[in-house]
């Protein structure tokens, strides 16, 4: 069982309360520094670990918290107050703890239970390699590039993986890839990696991005990676993979998980710009900006955007956890709504704070470069529209 005991684990909701209280300024504190060096924050994974927080969603039969989507969604969106691209590297592994944890996983029960434990005894983060330079997102279709071929008693894996969210602490990789057979087969094949070295595994640190800087979302080459036959733990003919896998529960821990921490940042935002209307006060108005109606009217168009996401949030949430998750069509707008309504309140801050709030002395610039990652997210908006308009004309 887990080195970190039950009790550590904090569970009840008055416990939970207090550790993501200490938490979240503590993250918060390092979260410039990360952005302006595109630094992987380890530290804030050990913190987490720490904290009983990694493990949350693995089930309580496994060791874990149990979390469900609400719990989970108030984890990721006081992390992401502090800081957001640690907030998405974990979100990937609560994704992936979530998939293991269903009683429909195609998983053997022996390496579901290798994966639970790392993450216990050693805070093992966990994420899906996807992304490849020819085939782009899977979620679009195609075959991918990554193969791995039988060799014996192993397979050999050769690829290249991009947008490697997580990748200078990833303890495991969820490969996406093909095999070489006439006939190919698609699917998982789950590549341990003991840090800090894996033989044929190569970090390329190509990610410089305007946002979320701090996420080690590199590149991740696979050179002849060897792997025990067993660990193809999810492999089918390619065309078994009727839309992509998609599952239902899935497409719903996901967009409210992504939701919550877009929607974090944007409060973060309209917490620094409240304070600052009312620090504010230049001299020729004698009074803090805050008593402006323009600010006022701002202030409030920004509140009614985040009181949409905080309702739609915890309704999916609920909903979830109540086993009748939204559809993955509902999903889809769901994720569109809030991450349009976060951009949205970012941009006004912004608009109301001038020169202030594009200072990089300030935070509402990163915010505003972090939330404006939310759109490259699948599903991406083109997608999540198209499917929702011919559910809506019936085509």
């Amino acid at each position: 069982m887990s080195s970190i005991p039950l009790h550590r684990l904090p569970t009840a909701p008055e416990r939970l309360a207090e550790v993501l209280a200490a938490i979240t300024p503590q993250l918060a504190a390092t979260a410039a520094e990360h952005d302006a060096h595109g630094t992987f924050a380890h530290d804030n994974f050990a913190l987490l670990h720490a904290s009983g927080l990694i493990a949350q969603v693995i089930p309580q039969a496994h060791g874990g918290g149990g979390a469900d989507l609400a719990t989970a969604r108030r984890i990721i969106a006081a992390v992401a107050y502090g800081d957001a691209a640690t907030a998405l590297v974990l979100t990937m592994t609560y994704l992936q703890h979530r998939a293991l944890g269903r009683a429909d996983t195609r998983w053997p029960a022996h390496l579901r239970q290798q994966v639970f434990s790392t993450a216990l005894n050693e805070g093992a983060l966990i994420n899906a390699l996807r992304v490849e330079p020819d085939l782009g997102t899977p979620a679009r279709g195609g075959l991918p590039g990554t193969v791995a071929t039988r060799v014996g008693d192993h397979w050999r894996i050769h690829g290249r993986k991009l947008y490697s969210t997580g990748s200078p602490a990833l303890r495991w990789l969820a490969v996406w890839a093909r095999t070489d057979e006439a006939q190919p087969r698609v699917g998982v094949f789950l590549v341990p990696r003991p840090l800090p070295d894996t033989p044929g595994i190569r970090i390329e640190h190509t990610w410089n991005h305007l946002g979320l800087r701090a996420s080690g979302s590199h590149d991740v080459v696979l050179e002849d990676v060897a792997i025990p036959l067993d660990l193809a733990v999810d492999i089918r003919p390619a065309g078994e993979w009727a839309d992509n896998g998609a599952h239902v529960d899935q497409q719903a821990w996901m967009a409210v998980l992504l939701g919550s921490l877009y929607d974090a940042v944007a409060q973060a935002a309209r917490d620094w710009l409240v304070q600052f209307l009312n620090a504010r006060a230049p001299a020729n108005l004698g009074a803090p900006l805050a008593t402006l109606p323009r600010m006022q009217e701002a202030a409030g168009e920004i509140a009614g955007a985040l009181r949409t996401n905080h309702v739609l949030l915890d309704h999916a949430a609920e909903a979830a956890d109540a086993g009748a998750p939204l559809s993955t069509t509902d999903s889809g707008l769901l994720k569109y709504t809030v991450t349009s309504n976060a951009i949205r309140a970012v941009e006004l801050a912004l608009q109301v704070s001038g020169n202030h709030g594009l200072s990089r002395h300030n935070p509402l610039e990163r915010h505003y470069r972090d939330v404006l990652c939310s759109r490259i997210h699948t599903p991406q908006n083109d997608s999540i529209l198209l499917a929702a308009g011919r559910t809506a004309l019936g085509v």
